[in-house]
């Protein structure tokens, strides 16, 4: 599966922003995809991610309850809403499918996903 991120761009803090995950060459739904992101000088993050079914979402603390994923298996493609976007989530983001089709858990761990598309540059400033 072949995995591309946009949506990216400048907002300002408090704003809305959703950024889209398309899927290609094999269907979306095998895959838990998730969602990380690498600000400048720091190492990549998880922020997020969801089960092939999507029935299992999570997030890390760290996000503190602003991002939303979803997904439509139908257009083979996922997304992440953030809410009240901050300075601090400047950062590029990247979308991955986890190696182990249909695993019923999130996992976190950026060595179990195998299929990253290229980033979407976020730039929260006003």
């Amino acid at each position: 599966v072949q995995l591309q991120a946009s949506g990216g761009g400048l907002v300002q803090p408090g704003g809305f922003l959703r950024l889209s995950c398309a899927a290609s060459g094999r269907s979306v739904s095998r895959y838990a995809i998730g969602w990380f992101r690498q600000a400048p000088g720091k190492e990549r993050e998880f922020v997020g991610g969801v089960t092939s079914s999507g029935t299992n979402i999570w997030y890390p603390d760290i996000i503190g309850g602003r991002f939303t994923i979803s997904r439509d298996d139908a257009k083979n493609m996922v997304y992440l809403q953030v809410n009240d976007p901050k300075p601090e989530d400047t950062a590029v983001y990247y979308c991955a499918a986890d190696r182990v089709p249909f695993r019923t858990v999130v996992i976190t761990t950026e060595g179990e996903y195998d299929y990253w598309g290229q980033g979407t540059q976020v730039t929260v400033s006003s």
